[in-house]
């Protein structure tokens, strides 16, 4: 009976919860069927209200099961574009996202509030354009919002927020700044909807990377934190009061705050770790540490301090202040379980980089030091500034390289040898005012070795005996003695010794002997971009003053020697391509270097030239040493084009101290004027069979150029074109490298006139009426002004004048004389034959004064003068002087365009408008 009683309340148990599960399954199903269309009309109308982007989704659904127990509605193959300037490019792409509704507010209230945010396989896309402006600023102030008179409304507030499986990328052009997150998993929790409220967070990331100004500072790594953010939603700020990060292995503290502003960013911000083992330090170093890492006992004792404090505001030139100290104790490194590890490795360096201004940088360096064994590095060193930087340092060295590049494992180089050093130094390196830190030392290397992966021979038998004193800290002051640098390369040794002192006035005395494959030794160093098959042979005495050498003083100098070149390339600021010698001998007697048919080559052009360069030693060990010398130089073609400046037409040059500028940022592609460096002082008595320069073809070149202060003069210079001989006297001068000056004088007698208008361009356009004439005419002509960047006259520049003389010239379908010979019902005017006759012109401010003169034909007299512009237009007096003798004339004006000239009869005509030149 009792039995009975307890299955029947077990019964009843069972039968209401039961029907109490059925009800809560139905709840469940019939819940979200009930409420889905209010659910769904206020996800819609709260997005176009809320939202200044554009939101596609494909599917909508409102389920308990997605997100169990919540209830959601979800947004399938969700895509929301960004904010200007990035309206129409995704800012955030998901497969799904799905909103925690709470269900009170469903039954008791008018309102749909959101509590609950999930993203499942999303791409965050973030992007700042260089300018600060972003793509994330989606969502509508209450002052954009439209105002709405239905109570019913959606209330956000979130107090979880869950990302899965997803990717974001940061790409900040404004701060440089670029991440990468991969796998990024996300927890968040915290009352959002308050205007400041701590933000409790869990974060994973598979994949982290950092670039930061295209260098990758993190590569790779594995995130895990924990994080509690207290957040401003007015103020757009964030406080990161408890923030415990793990990348790999290291842990780190991160604290401090960082505030959005409108044009940038405000921040606080320290990163922390204490007392980390060096091995979880090197952990979360780029990928390829890791793979050393594998091979590497590593130990010590790590405490590293990053800190970023200020404002970064790229439209004010702001940046904030960083700050990073390293100290690492009792450090041990053994790569590949050397033999002989590293030991009591010690770094204790404090960097400051104030504004991120690299010119304010300071590095304190109190400790670096190491021991193999009783061998030791102990060096310590100071650093303020770049350009003028304050130096103190100190650094010992009795080292085995050998020991020490395997103990650490330094990849890719065999390097071998005893180093001894011992070096002070403190001052200033000022080079404009110079002045040379305190220094006192040496420097010593015997039984050297050094082979890399690059080329598969060593260089041997390195040997550098090396010693620097400075006790005044200035240039002249200054002594270095190598006694000596030698080593063996291929088989061939090369000796070097040197005794400077004074760099202010150098008193030198140098010997060099050996023999060097440029190419294969560049090899060894693996130098991209730099293909060279060179050799050079050297065997050379010098010694004596630089003042010897400037003034003149050659007998007290003692210079002596020989330098063989073969297949060296010269590259140099002011040329585009590299010039070659293919080969030469250089003798060296006192301060005179001369050579005897000395190879070159640059491009396309090829160069013989012999003669000889004076003050060779104080042109290159002085920035006011001058280069002097005299050559003969033949050649058999030379291209002048591909000797133009290729310095970048966008930027601006300045001139002087007026700061007057040439070229602006625009979008005409110069390629730059030929510029003659200032320090040389040449002459060259010049052959070449073909000369090419801005499609001119000259022949047979010959003349005198001399290179002085930066100033090209041709004396005597004569060649062939188009048929007849050129003689040329000119001179030419970059002012910039987009501007240079010049001025010629030419006489060509007896050229064909129409070849000449086809072929020149200067003549095509200076002389456009030649372009319906044939015959023979001659020129002498002067003419200055200026060339553009692409080696151009710019014609508002040109002053000149000369006379064109016409022997023999047919004038067949002039429009002008057309023109002519309609207004004055008269065939004979159209086809004109003119001979002997002197055409006397000026050219100032873009317009060709013609002077009078006459000439005769088919018993017509005319009378021409006048004035064209450079442009094609005319403002020309004609008499037409009627046979038999020309007594009575017919006066004519001829105005309009070359294209298009007008005739008409009488005297009146209207000035042209001169373009005066701006510079």
């Amino acid at each position: 009976m009792q039995k009975s009683k307890s299955r029947s309340i077990v019964f009843k148990i069972a039968k209401y919860f039961g029907i109490t599960f059925a009800v809560l399954l139905g709840l469940l199903f019939l819940t979200p069927i009930v409420f889905e269309d209010q659910i769904k009309e206020q996800i819609k109308k709260t997005a176009n209200e809320r939202l200044s982007a554009e939101l596609n989704y494909s599917d909508v659904s409102v389920s308990f099961f997605r997100h169990f127990p919540s209830l959601t509605l979800t947004l399938n193959n969700l895509s929301l574009n960004g904010s200007a300037p990035y309206k129409n490019e995704k800012f955030i792409t998901a497969s799904e996202v799905s909103f925690g509704i709470n269900v009170a507010s469903l039954i008791f209230s008018k309102s749909v509030k959101i509590d609950q945010i999930y993203l499942s396989d999303s791409f965050i896309n973030v992007k700042v354009n260089p300018e600060g402006e972003a793509n994330y600023n989606i969502y509508k102030s209450q002052s954009q919002a439209p105002e709405s008179n239905d109570s019913t409304d959606t209330a956000l507030k979130l107090e979880r927020i869950e990302i899965l499986n997803s990717k974001i990328v940061y790409d900040d052009k404004s701060t440089k700044v670029h991440f990468d997150a991969f796998n990024f998993n996300y927890l968040g929790k915290g009352d959002l909807n308050k205007a400041v409220f701590d933000l409790y967070s869990k974060a994973k990331i598979e994949k982290l990377n950092i670039v930061y100004d295209n260098e990758p500072y993190l590569m790779n790594k594995k995130i895990d934190a924990d994080l509690i953010t207290k957040v401003n939603v007015n103020s757009l700020s964030f406080f990161f009061e408890q923030n415990n990060l793990k990348i790999n292995q290291l842990l780190v503290d991160f604290k401090g705050k960082f505030d959005i502003l409108k044009d940038g960013y405000n921040m606080d911000l320290v990163l922390k770790s204490d007392n980390s083992d060096l091995y979880d330090v090197f952990t979360a170093f780029p990928p390829k540490y890791i793979t050393w890492l594998s091979k590497t006992d590593l130990k010590g004792n790590t405490n590293l301090l990053l800190t970023v404090k200020g404002k970064y505001i790229t439209s004010e030139n702001i940046a904030p202040d960083l700050n990073l100290d390293v100290k690492v104790g009792n450090g041990f490194v053994n790569y590949n379980k050397s033999p002989i590890p590293v030991s009591n490795l010690n770094l204790e360096i404090k960097t400051k980089v104030p504004s991120l201004n690299p010119d304010l940088l300071t590095v304190d360096a109190k400790n670096v030091s190491l021991n193999i064994n009783q061998d030791y590095i102990k060096s310590k060193f100071f650093l303020k500034g770049v350009d003028a930087p304050e130096i103190n340092a100190d650094f010992k060295a009795k080292i085995d390289l050998e020991k020490l590049t395997k103990a650490l494992g330094i990849p890719d180089i065999e390097l071998k040898g005893a180093l001894i050093g011992d070096v002070k130094a403190d001052g200033k390196f000022d080079q404009k005012n110079k002045l040379f830190p305190i220094t006192k030392g040496n420097i010593d290397l015997e039984k050297g070795y050094l082979k890399t992966k690059y080329y598969p021979n060593p260089i041997t038998n390195i040997v550098v005996k090396s010693k620097i004193d400075n006790q005044k800290g200035t240039f002249d002051d200054l002594k270095v003695k190598i006694k000596p640098i030698q080593f063996t390369f291929e088989g061939k040794p090369i000796f070097v010794e040197a005794d400077l002192n004074n760099f202010n006035d150098l008193v030198y005395d140098i010997k060099a002997k050996g023999e060097l494959d440029v190419n294969r030794i560049y090899k060894v160093f693996s130098q991209k971009g730099l293909d060279l098959d060179g050799f050079i042979k050297a065997d050379l005495a010098l010694k004596g003053k630089q003042s010897d050498a400037e003034k003149g003083n050659y007998s007290k100098l003692h210079n002596k020697g020989t330098l063989e070149l073969r297949n060296i390339g010269i590259a140099s600021e002011f040329l585009p391509k590299k010039f070659i010698i293919k080969e030469g001998i250089f003798r060296i007697n006192q301060d005179k270097m001369s050579f005897n048919n000395f190879l070159a080559a640059y491009g396309q052009s090829d160069f013989k030239m012999n003669g000889y360069l004076q003050n060779v030693f104080n042109y290159a060990t002085s920035h006011t040493g001058i280069l002097k010398g005299s050559f003969n130089v033949s050649a058999r073609y030379i291209n002048v084009d591909e000797f133009m400046s290729n310095t970048a037409p966008n930027t601006s040059v300045t001139q002087n101290s007026a700061s007057k500028t040439e070229t602006k940022t625009g979008d005409n592609k110069q390629t730059g004027v030929i510029i003659i460096p200032t320090n040389l002082n040449l002459q060259l008595l010049a052959n070449a069979q073909k000369v090419n320069f801005d499609k001119l073809n000259l022949q047979n070149a010959t003349g005198t150029l001399t290179m002085k202060n930066g100033k090209l003069t041709m004396q005597n210079t004569g060649f062939n074109l188009i048929g007849c001989h050129v003689n040329m006297n000119a001179n030419y001068q970059a002012v910039t490298p987009q501007k240079a000056n010049f001025d010629y004088a030419i006489k060509a007698s007896d050229f064909d006139i129409k070849r000449a208008y086809n072929e020149i361009d200067v003549f095509r356009k200076m002389a456009s009426a030649a372009e319906k004439a044939q015959g023979i005419v001659s020129l002498d002509y002067q003419l200055k002004g200026r060339l553009n960047g692409n080696m151009e006259p710019v014609y508002p520049s040109l002053v000149g004048g000369g006379i064109l003389s016409v022997k023999d010239v047919k004038i067949r379908g002039l429009k002008m004389f057309n023109a002519v010979s309609k207004k004055t019902n008269n065939e004979s005017m159209k086809n004109p034959d003119v001979s002997k006759v002197d055409i006397k012109t000026t050219v100032k401010n873009n317009i060709m004064t013609i002077e009078r003169f006459k000439f005769k034909f088919a018993g017509f007299r005319p009378r021409i003068e006048g004035t064209t512009s450079l442009d094609g237009k005319l403002n020309l007096k004609m008499r037409l002087g009627l046979p038999p003798l020309g007594i009575f004339g017919i006066p004519l004006t001829v105005t309009g365009t070359q294209d298009n000239p007008k005739v008409k009869v009488g005297r009146k005509t209207e000035d042209l408008e001169e373009t005066k030149d701006t510079e």
